[in-house]
């Protein structure tokens, strides 16, 4: 059991107390929201400084989309709540365009009181991060900037439980077991980081660990200009959102195949065809259809699962497994609606439905859906690749290729990295840039998960760049893996929009016999 400080408080003649969750006056129980009860502690917890919009959407709306109105509407019954209104703003203060702040006097009562271990329900991955570890005051916008950031970010996940910044910041200096930390937040995982700078440099080192184990499952270092703070801590926070994401998607599905299949949750089955749908090859796919299947089964209002299986019919029908390709493009649009129907806000429904509509030739349509994944969760590599992907089908390629160099950035080992390597370096050769464009796709094609489209993408690049002999060398691939595989397929796959660009593709696939 950790041991914090007082956590009953202290405003006049109110109470707030955290442990029993009330608010009493005078010893008389005050009744009151949940919602607007929590809205109370984290501005008295955070008296200290402005809670920003931002973070009060990520904490009390688990970062959801909420109005203004709704904001007010809460912030307005805190006020009643302790006697205040929102002309004297006497407790809490409106900093208009940024936040609010508590600025009345609050005094916490009591002795050193222990916190009891939070509980969540489900197995859904959860994960605290604890302020970074820093002795130099001017370093703050890392130490503590970075890991508020990381709260607000990875709250829009719907992959991920966070606690919020209130509970985990209490944490500051701990240096003891963090398993006594998920024990007392109820956590999986912890995200620590440690900061400190040399001569012109800041270093940043982060490290994730499985606080059921104490393995540490994923670290990494990263260093930046000191006069460039701001850049420094925006690169970092995408980076590590993007990392995170995929390291403990990874570590569930290892940790389930430990597990035997009847004690298997719907979030273990889930993170499984993950690890399948992303191999994309034939027999994988099945197989994480299968998981997403299960997974929908054990829990029906599961949206993720149901994202999943839009995925796994979406690459049936992209890669033509199947021998329906229509009934999987319908399947793929089902699936996704049903996975929108149930939660609007999961950036992943939103991808897969834009997705399921580049199997229609719906490119104009799937745009709105990926630019709404992106809005919802902004680091949301495999969201921007999408975005990239489609406006290569347009032939709108300048924007194709900044915007596939945009998703590289923000997660440089993604499971999808070469198809947004291939996505960069296509629009490269269609601007022009054959010799450029040919290297770029040739490198997504070696890559060990590339699926036989790089292939053909590789070859159709070598052509254009007047590289024969490399060309014939993807060719020879391609046939050794798909004999099937001809110039209308891969244009019924890639239906790009412009004409001549399918001429160019029909003429180089034709050069060399598909």
């Amino acid at each position: 059991m950790l041991m914090f400080a007082a956590m009953r408080y202290r405003v006049g003649e109110h109470v707030l107390d955290l442990r029993k969750f009330e608010l009493r006056k005078n010893d008389c129980l005050i009744p009151a929201e949940p919602q607007v009860l929590s809205l109370l502690f984290l501005l008295i917890e955070n008296r200290d400084r402005l809670v920003s919009k931002d973070e009060l959407v990520a904490t009390i709306w688990g970062g959801r989309a909420v109005s203004d109105s709704a904001i007010s509407s809460r912030i307005k019954s805190a006020r009643k709540l302790l006697g205040d209104d929102g002309e004297a703003q006497r407790l809490i203060r409106t900093v208009h365009g940024k936040g609010f702040r508590f600025v009345g006097e609050v005094s916490a009562e009591g002795d050193v009181t222990s916190v009891l271990p939070l509980e969540f329900n489900g197995s859904k991955p959860s994960i605290a991060v604890l302020p970074f570890d820093c002795a130099e005051p001017k370093l703050s916008i890392i130490s503590d900037g970075l890991p508020h950031d990381l709260i607000v970010g990875l709250s829009r996940l719907r992959s991920l439980t966070v606690i919020a910044r209130g509970s985990s910041f209490r944490l500051r200096g701990w240096s003891g077991d963090l398993a006594q930390v998920g024990a007392t937040l109820g956590v999986t995982y912890c995200l620590t980081g440690t900061v400190h700078a040399a001569g012109s440099r800041v270093a940043v080192a982060v490290e994730l660990v499985d606080v059921t184990t104490g393995n540490i499952i994923w670290g990494d270092f990263y260093e930046g200009d000191l006069d460039k703070l701001h850049e420094v801590r925006e690169q970092i926070l995408a980076q590590v959102i993007c990392m995170l994401e995929l390291q403990i998607s990874h570590h569930e599905a290892e940790r389930a195949r430990l597990r035997s299949p009847e004690d298997l949750s719907a979030w273990s089955t889930y993170h499984l065809g993950l690890q399948h749908v992303f191999r994309f090859n034939r027999a994988d796919n099945a197989q994480g259809l299968g998981y997403f299947e299960q997974a929908t089964a054990l829990d029906p209002g599961f949206s993720q699962a149901h994202a999943g299986i839009s995925f796994a019919r979406f690459q049936n029908a992209f890669m033509q497994y199947s021998d329906n390709v229509d009934e999987e493009i319908a399947q793929a649009r089902r699936a996704a609606e049903r996975a929108i129907e149930l939660d609007e806000q999961d950036p992943t429904a939103n991808l897969m439905m834009g997705r399921s509509l580049w199997l229609e030739d719906e490119l104009e349509s799937s745009i709105p859906w990926l630019e709404r994944a992106i809005a919802l969760s902004p680091n949301y590599a495999q969201a921007i690749y999408s975005r990239a992907f489609t406006h290569l089908l347009m032939c709108e390629c300048k924007s194709g290729k900044e915007k596939a160099g945009a998703a590289l950035r923000r997660s440089p080992i993604d499971p999808l990295r070469y198809a947004m390597l291939s996505c960069s370096g296509f629009n490269q050769a269609i601007l022009g840039n054959e010799s450029e464009g040919a290297m770029l796709v040739d490198r997504a094609a070696r890559e060990p998960r590339a699926h036989v489209m790089i292939a053909a993408m590789a070859a159709i690049c070598h052509m254009w760049a007047g590289n024969k002999a490399g060309a014939r060398y993807w060719a020879n691939d391609i046939r050794e893996r798909d004999p099937k595989l001809t110039t209308e397929v891969f244009l019924t796959s890639f239906p790009f929009r412009d004409a001549p660009v399918r001429q160019r593709v029909t003429e180089a696939l034709g050069a060399l016999s598909f």
